[in-house]
């Protein structure tokens, strides 16, 4: 199995940044791809941005050009940086990570979450 735990959120203005880090543990060499999740309160929870194995990225329209998703296979961790943040970013951000079929079946895990709050 695999645990992931979310870090680097908090309260930031309007314009600012933040730098989301997740941290990966126990079954780490069956994980594939990886991403990064989102819900506002009211809302479904919808993919923020993805990456491969090999680093192949994919953003949602909203966060593309301010958001750079990265991950360090090595150290198990994948980072979400986020720049010129604007209220509608508001939500709390889930780490997910697939499970690669040939290690015994698809598995989806999730971090905890963490709250990110863009103030006006």
């Amino acid at each position: 199995q695999v645990r992931l735990v979310e870090s680097g959120g908090g309260l930031v203005q309007a314009g600012g940044s933040l730098r989301l880090s997740c941290a990966a543990s126990g079954d780490t060499k069956c994980i594939s791809a990886m991403r990064w999740y989102r819900q506002a309160p009211g809302k479904e929870r919808d993919v923020v941005a993805a990456i491969s194995l090999h680093g192949l990225t994919y953003y949602t329209d909203s966060v593309k050009g301010r958001f750079i998703v990265s991950r360090d296979n090595a150290k198990n961790t994948v980072h979400l940086q986020m720049n010129n943040l604007k209220p509608e970013d508001t939500a709390v951000y889930y780490c997910n990570a697939d499970r690669d079929p040939l290690c015994g079946g698809p598995v989806d895990y999730w971090g905890q979450g963490i709250q990110v709050t863009v103030s006006s």
